[in-house]
This record gives C-alpha cells, sequence and structure tokens, in this order.
C-alpha cells in the first residue's frame, strides 16, 4: 500500500474514531498561544513531517495548515496517533503546549495565489 494511502487511511479511522468516542476534547485550557505554538511545534519537530507552517512534507506527513483539522482531532492525533506519527503524550507536550500548537495551525493563512502577488503579475 503507497504511503498517501496510509495517510488517507489513518485520517479516515481518525475521524471516524473522534465521531464515535465524543471526540476528545482539550481539558478546560485556556486558548493556546501561536506564538508559543510555533515555538514548540519547531522545538519538537513537527516540521520534520509537516514542514515549518503545517503544509506537509509530501509522504512523510500530511498538510495540517491552513484549515486544520478540529481542535479535538488534532489532540486526539497528537495523543493516539494513527500512521507513524509517534505519541505526544502529556508528560512529553503538555496540555497547554498542545493547545498552543493548535492555536499556531489555526493561525495560519492560505499562502496569496499568484495572481494577487504584484511582482508576480508585471508585465
Amino acid at each position: 500500500m503507497k504511503l498517501n494511502a496510509i495517510v488517507l487511511t489513518a485520517f479516515a479511522a481518525l475521524s471516524l474514531g473522534a465521531a464515535m468516542c465524543g471526540a476528545v476534547q482539550a481539558q478546560d485550557t485556556k486558548p493556546g498561544d501561536p506564538v508559543n505554538g510555533k515555538k514548540v511545534f519547531l522545538a519538537m519537530n513537527c516540521f520534520e513531517c509537516h514542514s515549518t507552517s503545517g503544509q506537509g512534507g509530501g509522504e512523510a506527513g500530511p498538510r495540517i495548515a491552513p484549515n486544520p483539522p478540529s481542535p479535538a482531532a488534532i489532540l486526539r492525533q497528537l495523543r493516539h496517533p494513527a500512521g507513524r506519527m509517534p505519541a505526544y503524550v502529556p508528560q512529553v507536550l503538555s496540555d497547554a503546549q498542545a493547545a498552543d500548537i493548535i492555536a499556531y495551525l489555526q493561525s495560519i493563512k492560505p499562502a496569496k495565489a499568484g495572481k494577487d502577488i504584484p511582482i508576480l503579475n508585471l508585465r
């Protein structure tokens, strides 16, 4: 089975599992800090598979930004990952750090289209 198919299967299973389990909720944590979330994302080496802005690394890791999965799905994937992703248990990644990463991913805006970048439209 190709890696892309494995990743898609893993995310489908994750979505189904979250729906069936009532979706894991962040435990009454404060909203995350996107600035710290970027630092944690980089420090925990998430960028190695998902790239620095969550755009994905081809076969290594899926695109998780912009338009990331729900916070509950991200937290579930962090704590009980599908596929080759390592588990980030609370002893390794606190709930506050997880909330910060979620806030960082939610803060990433889609890239501008080429037509919206003036330097690319010189004639």
